[in-house]
Parts: structure tokens; sequence; C-alpha cells
């Protein structure tokens, strides 16, 4: 009986050491894993940061080109007029420079 007991012994710390080898190398991997996820997060983070500053570059180009969309809108109807006026003032003084009489 104390073989059977000295067999069992044994046959148990062979599985435990190839567990334990076995757990070993699964930690090795995990542990590449883990740094390889790791330098993607903080490549992702470097890439997010970039994409960050241009999105806000954007936002303020869009918002300059607004206000001046809105300004162009608004004196519209004024820039109209000054060029009808500045048209029409041209051709007075074309008819004048023809010879015409506007006195």
């Amino acid at each position: 009986e104390e073989e059977h007991a000295q067999a069992a012994y044994e046959e148990l710390m062979q599985d435990s050491a190839a567990k334990r080898k076995q757990d070993s190398q699964t930690l090795a991997e995990r542990q590449s894993a883990k740094a390889d996820l790791e330098t993607e997060l903080a490549d992702n983070a470097d890439a997010k940061a970039s994409t960050e500053g241009e999105l806000k570059e954007t936002l303020k180009y869009i918002s300059a080109l607004h206000a001046e969309c809105d300004w162009l809108l608004q004196y519209f109807g004024v820039r109209k007029d000054a060029r009808a006026n500045e048209v029409q003032q041209l051709k007075e003084a074309k008819a004048v420079l023809s010879g015409a009489d506007y006195s």
C-alpha cells in the first residue's frame, strides 16, 4: 500500500509540475497580450487627441465661415443698392462724357 501511495504522490507531483508549467506559459502569453493592448491603447489615445485637435480647429473654421456668411446675408441689400447706384452713376458719367446734359 505504501508503494501505491508513493506512486500516487509522484503522479500528483508530475501533474502539479505540468500544471505549473502550463500556468506559467499562459501567464507569459497573457502578459504579452496585455503589453500589446496597452501599447495599442496609448497609440489610440494619441490618435484621439490629435483628431480632437483637428475637430476643434475645423469647428472654429466653420464658425468663422458662418459668421462671414451671416454678415454677407445681413448686408446683401445694402451692398446691392450701393452697386446699383454705382452702376447708375457710371452710366451717367459715360453719358456726360458722350455729350449728354444733365443740368
